[in-house]
């Protein structure tokens, strides 16, 4: 049995949530380096056209992404609940379940995204002038989906049960492949988009394969007989029942986000190339929220599972300070450094002023999206994840009615001054989206409703 497994039923909460944060947050930084690199690599050596067209595959891709990642994240929910109760034949049976719940999803999502891609691409207002790169891009990373999946599933178990330092160690390699197979096939081979799209699905290969060897050699639970291979209706309902809204609340969000990005492209290439970069540096800053929500909900599961309430209640009090003194260091960073941080990215002298610019808005409004992670982490630790298509639908709300509101708005007038809006107000939208969205999660988590959604009793 790996040492890496935590009971988190007992023991401080802070303690817990920090240990296991922070492999996690490791691990997502070079996660999200995989995209971060494509747009790096393609910004400086292939040009803005290219950037532009990675970008605009980024809706897509997490709508793609959302489909398969919710069943993992319902699935890991059972584990942690089951892990808590000790109950080990249910969570043995919920592994060689998922086999069936993940590989369903993976082929389903695969062909859709490949098929489609044209269409919805088309349908998002991508110019004719980066269409072809962006169609070879979203095609070619959707091939890659199975691995995706492949990772996620194993590694949604393992964080489930308390390891997340396992899956940091094959980020960490498969990263540092996709850093050096992108410089290959983009300066020596000159692939292109095509090579940074090549690139990713090797290395997304490389994390998954090798987590489930591992996996497998080091985790008992993982050793499955014939007994627990045996499809199991009710786990396979309830992984279903609590992955679907998640997923469903994944894909309301990246429509949210298509649609916006359709905003986005009738502001022509600098603001998309812009806009693209903000993206990424954001997806990069929401790693932190996202690892500090994975270790609430498997706080949250455990302590549930152990029917250990008041923990819980611990665990959202200490996730909030964390969320509020990560969200002011950043904002210091980000109004001190904005233009050099864009300047990584492109060094067109338009991009960098709209994109810093952009990124001074939104660093005001990063402990509103940490709010979003902290009590969403509670909700679907505990089974409530019913609330997630709420949760998804306020999003919608907000990115499609501000997006279109906010852009038709010259200028606003504040302390006597006539601010201009027009495509600033894409980035607003961001900020008011993320504001509402929270309130809502608060709202949700003070209700109380969440402690009576226990995914272990409702299979007893």
């Amino acid at each position: 049995m790996s040492s890496n497994l935590i009971d988190m039923s007992t023991g401080s909460p802070t303690k817990h949530l920090l240990k296991f944060a922070l492999p996690l947050l490791i691990g997502n930084v070079f996660q999200q380096f995989y995209n971060m690199v494509d747009s790096i690599v393609v910004g400086n050596f292939v040009g803005p056209d290219a950037i532009a067209a990675v970008g605009t595959c980024g809706s897509m891709n997490f709508f793609c992404f959302s489909l398969s990642a919710g069943l993992a994240i319902g699935i890991g929910i059972i584990v942690a609940q089951f892990f808590g109760a000790k109950d080990f034949a249910r969570l043995r049976s919920t592994i060689a379940n998922s086999i069936y719940v993940l590989g369903l999803a993976a082929l389903i999502v695969s062909l859709l995204g490949f098929f489609l891609s044209p269409y919805v691409l088309r349908l998002l207002r991508c110019p004719e002038a980066i269409l072809g790169d962006a169609v070879i891009y979203m095609k070619t990373t959707c091939v890659g989906i199975v691995f995706i999946v492949l990772y996620n599933g194993v590694a949604s178990i393992l964080r489930a049960l308390g390891d997340s330092k396992s899956p940091l160690y094959f980020l960490i390699i498969a990263s540092i492949i996709n850093l050096i197979l992108d410089l290959l096939f983009v300066l020596v081979f000159k692939l292109a988009v095509f090579g940074v799209a090549l690139a990713t699905i090797i290395s997304q290969a490389i994390s998954g394969i090798t987590s489930l060897i591992y996996a497998h050699k080091k985790i008992e639970y993982f050793r499955l007989s014939k007994k627990d291979l045996r499809p199991d209706l009710a786990i396979i309902k309830s992984s279903f029942k609590l992955s679907i809204p998640i997923a469903l609340q994944n894909c309301l969000i990246s429509i949210s986000m298509m649609v916006l990005q359709q905003v986005v492209n009738t502001f022509g290439a600098s603001v998309m190339a812009s806009y693209t970069i903000i993206m990424r540096i954001e997806q990069l800053i929401q790693q932190p929220f996202s690892s500090l929500g994975a270790a609430i909900t498997t706080f949250s599961g455990q302590n549930i599972g152990a029917n250990k309430i008041d923990r819980v209640r611990k665990g959202f009090n200490r996730g909030t300070v964390i969320a509020l003194l990560f969200s002011l260091f950043v904002l210091v960073i980000f109004q001190i450094f904005a233009n050099q941080i864009v300047y990584l990215f492109v060094k067109e002298s338009e991009v960098i002023r709209i994109g810093a610019i952009g990124l001074r808005i939104t660093s005001f409004f990063y402990f509103a999206l940490g709010m979003i992670y902290v009590p969403r982490a509670v909700l679907n630790g505990s089974g409530d994840t019913g609330f997630a298509m709420i949760n998804g639908m306020t999003e919608v709300f907000g990115r499609i009615v501000f997006s279109h509101l906010l852009v038709r708005i010259p200028a606003i007038v504040l302390f006597g001054r006539s601010i201009p809006v027009g495509f600033w107000g894409i980035w607003l939208t961001t900020c008011f989206t993320w504001t509402i969205t929270a309130i809502v999660c608060v709202i949700r988590y003070k209700s109380g409703i969440w402690y009576k959604k226990s995914v272990k009793a409702n299979l007893q």
